[in-house]
């Protein structure tokens, strides 16, 4: 049951609302103006505010003003009897959820009283997730609750205590460091330095220099000693992203560190001993490369002692809400700023697309997401750019996929691409696109509304 305020100075207006949402089963408290309204948040908070806009004294804006720096999650719907009032399109700026406009029908600010309480319920529900989750999966960055997701950390934790080396496999965007940074923190080796070495991105002929280092005098300009990546990692863990990349000559040296725990450094005979753990990654299919002799045999297994595999995105939907509220916090943490609402359809229309980019490229479209938004909630059209030039939208697939789908999300985007055409094959004329799609004009308005359609 919810808690509702419904604060009107016109004694009729009061009385019909708090018998309409009271039959609708919710708790309906009343007030004839900003002090007495003040008064009963004070008492208790409510969920949901249905102000008239203009009232005898002060106004619904000056009660939006107060219950907004009081009272931030209260959410604030605003009735006016003037329809081109510019005050409740500066209600809409201070933060209200809507505005209705009298006289309206039973069914609008029926509706529109649903989608406000709906979003405190969201709201609330990611509050309580990120608590729950914060106690029962620290996992640094890792984000999920699904299946897939759970057998990763628990593979984790069984193997993190260990001095088991470990290669993580799985497409490329789906988080191996951030697997390879827990295995570290959970280690015995997580005061000592964890050092990640993308080798895909060293060219090989510098390659072994920065991996072992060299002595003075060992090639043309190098005038003193220095240390390799190897030995910065002594006592902790080093990372190797993209082990695929290393060259066949350097594969047998590594496989030297790996067993001897020593190596040389270049132009130098001397053996170094180095402690590490050795973490390594790749979105390579590493077993095919062994059979057709790109990649040393022995060496694999060395590295594959313990496999950790990255599910890709697509197969772990579930995580998408969780994963954007988490990307949502993170950018607006460094940013310095309040999070924005991200409306359900946004996250249903992310959970109908596929993700080839995995968690980095949605990380990536919530950032975008979060830039554009400004003061209002993250809607569906934020990302539809970019979801219609990737792949349509609306496609549905002609038979279950073996990991399954979302069916309100698949649902959802299809009924946003109908929408949009009929809307386009009507040149905009509502109307029109009504009937074209066999529905009520009430009906299109309040779809467009849900899906945050302009």
């Amino acid at each position: 049951m919810s808690e509702l305020l419904v604060v009107d100075d016109e004694r009729s207006m009061r009385e019909f609302l708090e018998i309409m949402f009271t039959k609708e089963g919710h708790s309906v408290r009343c007030a004839s103006g900003v002090g007495e309204a003040l008064a009963r948040v004070a008492e208790r908070e409510p969920d949901l505010v249905i102000t008239d806009l203009r009232m005898k004294g002060s106004t619904g804006i000056d009660l939006l003003r107060q219950l907004k720096a009081a009272s931030p999650g209260v959410e604030v719907i605003v009735v006016t009897a003037y329809s081109t009032d510019e005050t409740a399109y500066e209600a809409l700026r201070l933060g209200a959820y809507d505005y209705v406009h009298k006289p309206f029908q039973v069914d609008e600010i029926r509706v529109v009283a649903q989608r406000a309480l709906e979003r405190q319920r969201l709201l609330r529900d990611n509050v309580r997730m990120r608590v729950e989750l914060s106690s029962r999966y620290d996992f640094g960055n890792l984000v999920g609750r699904s299946a897939r997701m759970q057998e990763v950390y628990r593979l984790i934790e069984q193997v993190a205590p260990t001095r088991s080396n470990v290669l993580i496999t799985g497409e490329s965007g789906t988080g191996k460091e951030l697997v390879a940074r827990a295995l570290h923190a959970r280690s015995e080796r997580r005061d000592g330095p964890f050092v990640p070495i993308d080798c895909s991105s060293i060219p090989a002929s510098l390659m072994e220099g920065e991996l072992f280092g060299h002595v003075r005098g060992a090639f043309t300009g190098a005038n003193a000693d220095r240390r390799g990546l190897f030995e910065l990692a002594d006592g902790g863990t080093v990372f190797l992203d993209e082990i695929g990349e290393v060259p066949a000559s350097l594969q047998v040296k590594l496989l030297r560190v790996i067993q001897e725990r020593s190596l040389k450094r270049l132009g130098d005979g001397r053996d170094r001993a180095v402690d590490l753990r050795v973490v390594a990654a790749t979105n390579r299919d590493i077993e095919a490369e062994v059979r057709g002799g790109g990649f040393r045999e022995d060496l694999f297994y060395r590295l594959n002692v313990i496999r950790v595999h990255l599910p890709p995105l697509r197969t772990r939907r579930e995580d998408i809400p969780e994963l954007v509220r988490h990307f949502v916090d993170k950018v607006c943490r460094a940013e310095g700023r309040a999070a924005p609402l991200v409306l359900p359809e946004a996250v249903e229309v992310l959970r109908a697309y596929d993700f080839p980019g995995n968690v980095r490229e949605l990380e990536n479209l919530v950032e975008r997401a979060v830039a554009l938004c400004g003061a209002q909630p993250i809607s569906a059209e934020l990302f539809a750019d970019h979801l219609r030039k990737s792949e349509p939208l609306g496609a549905v697939p002609a038979e279950l996929p073996a990991e399954g789908l979302s069916l309100d999300a698949v649902l959802a985007s299809l009924e946003r691409r109908l929408l949009e055409q009929a809307l386009q094959a009507a040149n905009g004329v509502k109307t029109e696109a009504a009937k074209l799609l066999g529905i009520s004009f009430r009906s299109l308005r309040y779809r467009l509304s849900k899906l945050g359609i302009e």
